[in-house]
């Protein structure tokens, strides 16, 4: 779900526990911008409905203060849904002059998110 070509998670491998840092690395009209953030919960539930997911916080050097969810839902039916959940606002001085563009890759992230999260294979 990070793997997009323009954004990148550092370690790639970190592991999804709670107080876990990492680093979101952000690649646009040949800027790279580099955001910390840590795992503040995880999300953990056995069948019937099975669930997996975390969520971060943003640490001071992100562009943006807030926090976001990824959630991965196995349902009784055998459908599975992905669930991003995002709240924030611009903090550095550049994300809040560039407010519009902000949510644009806000909103850019979430539909390339979900098209990796489509095209994942899955367990095996």
């Amino acid at each position: 779900m990070f793997q997009l070509g323009w954004v990148e998670t550092f370690p790639a491998n970190a592991a999804i526990a709670e107080g876990t840092t990492v680093a979101i690395l952000v690649h646009l009209l040949g800027c790279w911008s580099l955001n910390a953030a840590r795992i503040v919960y995880v999300i953990d539930q056995s069948p019937p409905l099975a669930r997996f997911g975390f969520a971060y916080g943003t640490l001071t050097d992100h562009a943006e203060r807030g926090e976001e969810r990824f959630m991965v839902e196995w349902r009784e039916d055998d459908s599975v849904w992905y669930d991003l959940l995002a709240f924030s606002r611009p903090d550095h001085p550049l994300a809040r002059m560039a407010s519009p563009l902000s949510r644009w890759l806000q909103k850019r992230f979430a539909r390339d998110s979900l098209a990796a999260m489509a095209d994942s294979p899955g367990p095996r």
